[in-house]
């Protein structure tokens, strides 16, 4: 029989996956008897099974939980309902992955208006009873019945406004039976009946929350961003509530072993004294610093120094740590491994190997390569900044620079994005319904909150730069606009920029540069180019991006997307001039134009890869997009190339096609037109020959694309060839090189035995076998994927990462078919899947030579690679 609840005494932190990562480490911090609230988790399989069963609880669950809930009230001495020694506990969602504010929590729950009294009494605080009264009607209120937030904090307002209250804690105890008066009188008037006064029923109804909230639509959004499967589902912390507002030798906190920004080895984090947890998080009232503590609680500070370094050498690895302080004792409510900026976890990965505490290995494995992404972006130029506005300063929570354009809403900026423009979103504090703003955004800036708030923490996840707890702006997000202390106003629209490395905000745009990168980014590349097997090549089709992709660590070039010469301002009418021509005499005369030019790329792209591989793909997309299409733009080109605009619209009209994606391009244009294919080779060949004469050893790589057939390689491949060695004999010169082709059609993975025999290398161009697959176009995939994710078809787009199933499938099948003819065939990878980590894990399984991606994400995929070797070794070591 399954079992579907544990105590914190019963588990471990091996049991993530189906504890959570924070039942676990709940379980785990129990056993090293750290000071826990005892509590017990419900599984992972008890969500899956809520959602299997129609979103209800099977009744031997519940019947679990009462069963566990019994032995946790036998351990603590406490019962459940009692008003004379109430047991009251915290029900808050933990899944596998870390999800930080995705999903819900309910605090003080099993309170009711006897027990409320009962706690009054028993604490002699009966201000504290009602606060935690009127805290937790909002949160179930909120959470579990769906009661606007808002609403009630509307109702706290009303009552401070009355009685000249500035801040929540200048509340006496009258005040506060008052606020859960109105409260209840909120519910029963939203609701049509009252609030439950039955703990049990409190218990089952926060259970389902929190199981609900795992497919919320922020939880969704955030799970497509990470890549994590809706089918892990979420465990529910069942907890023995402790107070960090019952007085002053109460309070909360939550803090860093690391500083995360930085990585520096100082404890770093904030707390409140007198305070419940989300008090922190919500930037209600400004936190004090952790070393501050020191002062006013020097023993708790001290035991939790000690327990943070305790927690650090277990974990091995910088923890994020939640905690309470009731009348003086110290609690452990939770710790994971802390979220850090890019730059921060590097230098942590790198300190710990330092410090002995890890291998070069498990320092590798520590870092998520999207967030080298972050390393990569501008930072401000100094004399703009210089030349800059300060007009008000918060706290730097995640460094970096942004610049944008202001928006009040999540849904604002998103729409903003997709215009175009740059956003940089401005709230009075962020909320996890704000995640798709966040992520669209190029900066977000808050009134309230601090370093460790939502916005904090999940800005620093995301590698986004943002500034926290500006209290100097007067944030007005419903009339869309802030004002600075100076009276000066900024509305939605105005440019502002944000640098989240010191927390100052700038008004207008200031100019960007490049970022530059530590030498903890050095030993982390060099430490994965160590361990790595995978070759790491880059897309680039200018001396420019080649000349950067070598910079950040490319091997080659994996792609040359030769199309993209053709459209500078030099080249286009030549191209044109050949489109429009209808004897092959004429197309070659127009072809002949372009070949010093395309020669002459060549040359520089050779020369900037210093030896590395280059392989250049022929001519890829059909003619028609060269060509204009409004009846200005043609009447003027007509009129360039002397022939009549009729003409011109005849030929334009001809070129189109229903379906061009699958039409007349790729190597059908060289069976079409040879010339096109024979001029490009001769590009190709004669810029080798003359780079090598200056002491290089350049072996191009020619990759032929969208073969479906291997007669049509074999076809366009004489061709290059005959041209080839005909180039070679013209200048008496032996020169090795290689013609290969893409795989993006799937009939060219089914047949890629047949397909090997005349190919040189496979370069899988995994855009177009992504969408040929689905049988689904990335460009229009937007218009119905809304509704696939609503009716949970697709969790996320299909074609942003690779498809391991369908197309990983196909990609397996061409491979191992491929090697069967020719053992040595080169395998790479050249969609923009080559800058995936899960994708590269996968080519380095499959037995691929080389990825190759964009020049940025170079550093990415070299760190991915490394892992997936690291991976790899273990699962060898395992077997």
């Amino acid at each position: 029989m399954t079992k579907y609840v544990y105590m914190f005494s019963e588990g471990n932190a091996s049991m993530r996956n189906l504890l959570g990562g924070k039942g676990a480490n709940l379980a785990e911090m129990t056993g090293l008897g750290l000071p826990v609230p005892r509590g017990f988790t419900i599984t992972t399989e008890a969500c899956t099974r809520y959602y299997e069963d129609n979103e209800t609880i099977a009744q031997e669950i519940e019947a679990e939980i009462f069963e566990t809930l019994a032995k946790a009230e036998d351990l603590i001495g406490k019962k459940f309902g009692d008003p004379n020694d109430p047991y009251l506990v915290s029900v808050r969602s933990g899944s596998r992955a870390s999800m930080p504010g995705m999903m819900d929590t309910i605090l003080n729950l099993g309170l009711n208006d006897t027990v409320v009294e009962g706690l009054a009494k028993l604490t002699g605080n009966p201000r504290f009873a009602y606060d935690s009264y009127r805290r937790f009607i909002a949160m179930f209120g909120d959470v579990v019945m769906e009661v606007e937030k808002s609403l009630f904090e509307e109702e706290l307002d009303a009552v401070k406004e009355e009685r000249g209250a500035k801040l929540d804690t200048d509340l006496d105890a009258d005040a506060m039976k008052e606020v859960v008066k109105r409260y209840k009188a909120l519910y029963a008037r939203v609701k049509g009946e009252d609030f439950p006064q039955d703990p049990r029923e409190q218990l089952m109804e926060a259970v389902k929350a929190v199981f609900r909230s795992w497919n919320n639509e922020r939880a969704i959004v955030y799970r497509r961003m990470n890549d994590i499967p809706g089918s892990w589902g979420t465990a529910v912390n069942v907890q023995e509530m402790v107070y960090g507002n019952m007085g002053n030798t109460s309070g909360t906190g939550v803090a860093f072993t690391r500083n995360p920004s930085t990585g520096e080895n100082k404890l770093y984090g904030e707390f409140l004294m007198n305070a419940q947890g989300e008090d922190v998080v919500a930037g209600i009232r400004t936190p004090q610093t952790i070393d501050q503590l020191k002062e006013v609680m020097p023993e708790v500070y001290e035991q939790f120094i000690q327990i943070a370094e305790t927690l650090e050498k277990h974990y091995r690895d910088m923890q994020d740590m939640e905690f309470t302080i009731e009348r003086g004792k110290l609690f452990m409510l939770q710790t994971r491994n802390g979220k850090r900026t890019a730059a921060a976890a590097l230098k942590v990965a790198v300190d710990l190997v330092e410090e002995g505490m890890i291998s070069k290995e498990e320092a590798l494995l520590k870092i998520d390569p999207k967030q080298l992404d972050a390393l990569l972006h501008p930072t401000f130029v100094p004399a703009a900044l210089k030349a800059a506005k300060s007009i008000a300063k918060g706290l730097p929570a995640s460094p970096g620079a942004a610049t944008g354009r202001v928006y009040f809403d999540a849904e604002s900026a998103t729409v903003a994005s997709e215009r175009g423009e740059k956003v940089i979103l401005v709230r009075v504090e962020t909320s996890p319904e704000d995640i798709q703003g966040m992520n669209v955004s190029q900066g977000i800036l808050t009134g309230r909150g601090g370093m460790t708030s939502h916005a904090a923490v999940v800005a620093r996840g995301m590698g986004k730069c943002c500034v926290s707890g500006c209290s100097e702006l007067s944030i007005r997000e419903k009339d869309g606009y802030f004002t600075t202390e100076d009276g000066t106003r900024f509305n939605e629209g105005d440019w502002i920029s944000l640098d989240g490395t010191t927390g100052l905000i700038y008004a207008g745009a200031v100019e960007t540069q490049d970022a530059s990168l530590s030498g903890d980014f050095d030993t982390i590349m060099q430490w994965s180019d160590e361990t790595r097997t995978l070759k790491i090549r880059t897309n680039a089709d200018t001396v420019s991006d080649a000349a950067m992709a070598v910079k950040l660590g490319a091997e080659g070039i994996g792609l040359c997307r030769t199309e993209h010469m053709f459209f500078e301002a030099d080249r286009i009418f030549a191209f044109r001039q050949m489109i429009v021509a209808k004897t092959v005499e004429a197309r070659r005369a127009a072809l002949a134009k372009l070949l010093p030019m395309q020669k002459e790329d060549f040359i520089g792209l050779f020369e900037t890869m210093q030896g590395f591989p280059v392989t250049i793909r022929f001519l890829d997309p059909p003619l028609h997009e060269f060509l204009p299409h409004e009846d200005a733009e043609i009447n003027k080109l007509a009129a360039e190339l002397k022939i009549s605009s009729d003409d011109l619209k005849t030929l334009i009209n001809d070129l189109h096609e229903l379906n061009p994606m699958m039409g007349h391009r790729g190597c059908r244009l060289a069976v079409t037109y040879p010339e096109i294919a024979e001029m490009q080779t001769r590009a190709v060949i004669e810029a080798a020959i003359e780079v090598n004469k200056k002491g290089n050893n350049v072996i191009p790589e020619i990759m032929i694309p969208l073969i479906c057939d291997v007669q049509e390689l074999k076809f366009v491949k004489n061709i290059v060839v005959k041209t080839a060695e005909q180039i070679l004999a013209e200048n008496n010169v032996k020169m090795e090189y290689h013609v290969g082709t893409m795989i993006e059609i799937p009939r060219a993975a089914l047949t890629a035995d047949e397909i090997a025999r005349e190919a040189d290398f496979f370069s899988f161009g995994t855009n177009d076998l992504t969408q040929m697959t689905y049988g689904l176009s990335r460009d229009d995939a937007g218009k119905i994927l809304d509704a696939y994710y609503q009716n949970k078809i697709f969790e996320s787009d299909p074609t942003a990462r690779l498809d391991l199933i369908g197309v990983g499938k196909l990609m397996k099948i061409a491979s191992q078919d491929g090697r069967s003819v020719k053992p040595d065939l080169k395998l790479g990878i050249c969609g923009e899947h080559g800058g995936d980590p899960s994708s590269i894990a996968y080519c380095h399984e499959l037995g691929f030579n080389y990825v190759s991606c964009s020049p940025f994400r170079v550093p990415i995929a070299r760190l991915a690679a490394a892992q997936a070797a690291i991976a790899d070794s273990e699962n060898l070591g395992q077997k």
